[in-house]
């Protein structure tokens, strides 16, 4: 009764973030003959099957939307709200192929965004102009996204990275960033982590970014009974976000959002989360031609 219900909870969960579609999608990627790009044992493989990338993305959301040209391409362009599934399902299918599938897959979903990213182009209500495949503003997107990643894998990751693993993952995300446009990306964390510094005086509080806080932390696009178990995935993404940061997003800093809180509360929700995804392990890679 308990695996059946295991079953029904992973069932669930896949259908909401990779589409009704999940199982087809899955065997494709895993499943399907050929050279992949990485390995099982490669930092990028460990990080981005772990369970950990639920309050990662959560965390890397947040984050990209204090820039406000980043901030204006996703209010005027993306259906974060009235298509929020579909824009999740979208994103954790090009991480998933980029990562996983093999190279003829994984470069025509990076052909697919950058062609996208073409259409993305307008003006902030600051009156300047962005443009979604400006490398600038494509670096900022991806360091958020992969410190995001890095921070949550290493606080509630099943086995965290040593640190030249931790190393070893930046660097082999970086290929994928200058291929959708990045000038230089970083490959290091310490590299990673000026980049990030660098982009501080970009940072500010906007309405727009203040109404992806509050959606995605109280009125997230999940139904009622998974409340719960995205609440604790919430609060893991924003324990783990520096105060600078939660000042900006206008979140109150409660005590269930202290590191010690927040974290025990997260730490119980992606294990929860990944009880429920291992339920039935996924097909292995096939790396014969």
């Amino acid at each position: 009764m308990i695996q059946r219900l295991r079953n029904e909870l992973r069932d669930a969960v896949r259908s909401r973030v990779a589409g009704e579609d999940a199982e087809a999608r899955a065997q494709e990627i895993w499943a399907k003959p050929g050279a992949r790009a990485f390995t099982e044992s490669d930092p990028i493989w460990r990080v981005h099957s772990d369970a950990s990338m639920f309050a990662g993305g959560i965390r890397a959301l947040l984050l990209q939307a204090l820039h406000p040209l980043a901030m204006a391409g996703v209010a005027q362009h993306s259906g974060y709200r009235s298509d929020p599934l579909g824009r999740l399902q979208r994103t954790s299918d090009f991480i998933a192929q980029t990562t996983f599938a093999v190279r003829e897959d994984a470069d025509r979903a990076i052909r697919i965004v950058k062609a996208v990213h073409k259409r993305v182009v307008g003006t902030a209500p600051d009156g300047r102009e962005y443009s979604a495949s400006d490398p600038h503003l494509l670096l900022w997107v991806h360091v958020a996204e992969i410190g995001s990643f890095l921070v949550t894998h290493q606080r509630f990751g099943a086995v965290p990275l040593t640190g030249d693993e931790a190393d070893q993952y930046v660097a082999q995300t970086a290929a994928t960033a200058e291929a959708l446009g990045v000038v230089r990306a970083p490959r290091s964390v310490r590299e990673l982590n000026q980049v990030l510094d660098s982009y501080r005086p970009e940072l500010c509080s906007t309405p727009e970014s203040v109404d992806v806080a509050r959606f995605l932390l109280l009125k997230p696009p999940v139904p009622l009974v998974a409340r719960g178990g995205y609440a604790g995935l919430a609060l893991a993404a924003a324990a783990t976000l520096p105060p600078w940061a939660l000042s900006m997003l206008r979140i109150p800093r409660l005590p269930v959002l202290t590191p010690v809180v927040g974290g025990l509360a997260g730490g119980l929700a992606v294990s929860t989360v990944r009880w429920i995804m291992t339920a039935q392990p996924r097909p292995r890679p096939r790396q014969d031609a």
